[in-house]
């Protein structure tokens, strides 16, 4: 079936804020309301034009449930826009522009805000089980005495002892393994040593710090806090990421034998990402100069605990139905989640047996990695769960024009076994 080409016409994100021991100054909704707010303002429309606005959150909080609607509100689209949350775990982000897109070739909208947002530092802690039955329980004590009593028997290492969601929403309820545990999964599956995932995530870290010197992250915009500090770009970078530091760290996951790190992980971070999609009527009823072009766009399911390897699952069936191979195209932006889980993607492709088994097609042979994520990835720039489908599509886009070439694939890995992957064609200037 032919895909209906959606004009990507701009995007804004956020610089991304690596979470730091507490809540972070922004909302996820506070996030999305100020990348979008920077994004509509240099549009010809006005915000109440849009057909809808649609968002991806993995963690919203309890009082934004239906982030999209309070973000479509707050960016004063008024109350006859319709907005709506989407998740998909890691590729939220991505879920709302193929949503956005689904709606536009249907004819059911035209004009789309989509991005995705996430403010992880805000996740909260929760009580044991345990702990709030013991809070049940004492409502229905009647009288001081039997409450005083209810309350002696409380443990205060209970008490003391929060769940943290995060850890929790970051392991698969399914094969019951953490997304770090995924990872370690591929390092030992294709023979990925320590070494190597520490040169990879250095090299995350050199390039995302030589895009930031020659201006290649123009897609974020500033954002204040209200105290009035300014934030202008992705705080997780790191100049002291080199191999010899990284080496240094000890493994989270698979303790005391892995070699899944933070350092060669993604980073846990709060960030937005938005894009304006717009159908060719759209384009021309407001003279629109999109950037790219979407021209294609798959989802795929595979095993949980292999759930790293979901960018091949995903991006390959792009590949043949287009007839092209792995460097046909000229950029590739894979999420970062872990380095392990992208230098398993690379080995999977090249892998005979895997390809045969379990992507019914021949090796597709080496990716050039000097077209992989040519401004660093998630563990220098942070990977907000919501928001990385969506920046990861923005960032190739842009990456594309600045180097004047044509052809495109996102991919990303998303837990619970699952993989999204995008092709888009840069728009000359």
């Amino acid at each position: 079936m032919a895909f209906t080409p959606v004009y990507l016409v701009d995007g804004a994100r956020t610089p991304f804020l690596k979470a730091r021991g507490g809540p972070g100054p922004f909302s996820a909704s506070d996030l999305a309301t100020q990348a979008g707010r920077a994004l509509l303002l240099r549009q010809p429309f006005a915000p109440a034009q849009l057909d809808e606005v649609i968002i991806g959150c993995a963690a919203p909080s309890v009082d934004e449930t239906n982030i999209g609607r309070v973000i479509a509100l707050r960016l004063g689209c008024g109350h006859a826009v319709p907005g709506w949350t989407v998740m998909r775990n890691c590729a939220s982000g991505l879920q709302a522009i193929d949503s956005a897109i689904v709606n536009i070739q249907s004819g059911r909208s035209d004009l789309v805000l989509a991005g995705g947002t996430d403010a992880l530092s805000h996740t909260p802690l929760m009580y044991s089980p345990k702990m709030v039955n013991w809070f049940a329980a004492m409502s229905q004590k009647k009288g001081a005495f039997n409450k005083a009593k209810h309350f002696a028997s409380l443990s205060p290492g209970e008490l003391f002892a929060p769940v943290i969601s995060l850890l929790r929403g970051l392991t698969d309820p399914v094969v019951g393994l953490s997304m770090g545990q995924t990872a370690e999964n591929l390092a030992h599956r294709f023979g990925i040593d320590r070494t190597a995932m520490d040169t990879f995530s250095a090299r995350s870290h050199a390039r995302a710090l030589q895009g930031r010197s020659q201006q290649h992250f123009k897609e974020i915009t500033p954002i204040v806090d209200s105290s009035g500090k300014l934030f202008t770009e992705d705080d997780g970078v790191r100049e002291d990421s080199t191999v010899q530091n990284l080496a240094k760290l000890r493994p989270v996951f698979d303790k005391p034998y892995g070699n899944i790190t933070a350092g060669n992980s993604s980073q846990v971070t709060d960030g937005a990402a938005l894009c304006l999609l717009a159908s060719e009527a759209a384009v021309k009823k407001f003279g629109l100069s999109p950037i790219a072009k979407i021209v294609d766009l798959q989802w795929a399911g595979l095993d949980p605990a292999q759930m790293g390897l979901g960018p091949v699952h995903a991006a390959t069936p792009i590949l043949k139905r287009h007839g092209l191979g792995l460097d046909n195209l000229d950029l590739w932006e894979i999420n970062e989640a872990f380095a392990a889980q992208v230098m398993g993607c690379l080995k999977a492709w090249e892998d005979q047996d895997y390809c045969r088994t379990q992507l019914n097609t021949e090796t597709l042979g080496a990716l050039d990695e000097s077209k992989l994520n040519v401004d660093g990835g998630a563990i220098a720039i942070g990977h907000p769960v919501g928001a990385s489908g969506t920046r990861i599509v923005l960032h190739l886009a842009h990456a594309l024009r600045t180097q004047g070439k044509q052809k495109g694939m996102a991919a990303i890995c998303i837990g619970g076994g699952q993989g999204g992957a995008l092709m888009l064609e840069a728009i000359a200037q």
